[in-house]
């Protein structure tokens, strides 16, 4: 399946024609509870992953929050 991930053109041989956003999650090897999915610009609630199907040439935009800081 070809899909366009921030941008970037790339190709997912193991996702079907099936497959659903939390496959894609999966796939990718994210941690679901730190990132944010536009999927052909409308955003996705992470509890829509499971239903939310993908299909080929779909765009996503991915956005990971990582934490961080310096104490005072």
């Amino acid at each position: 399946m070809q899909l366009i991930i921030n941008g970037q053109s790339r190709e997912f041989a193991a996702l079907s024609t099936s497959a659903t956003v939390a496959d894609l999650v999966a796939a990718l090897e994210l941690k679901g509870d730190r990132v944010a999915i536009e999927h052909n610009g409308s955003i996705v609630s992470r509890a829509e992953w499971p239903a939310a199907a993908v299909q080929n040439g779909d765009r996503f935009e991915i956005v990971h929050f990582v934490g961080g800081g310096a104490g005072a």
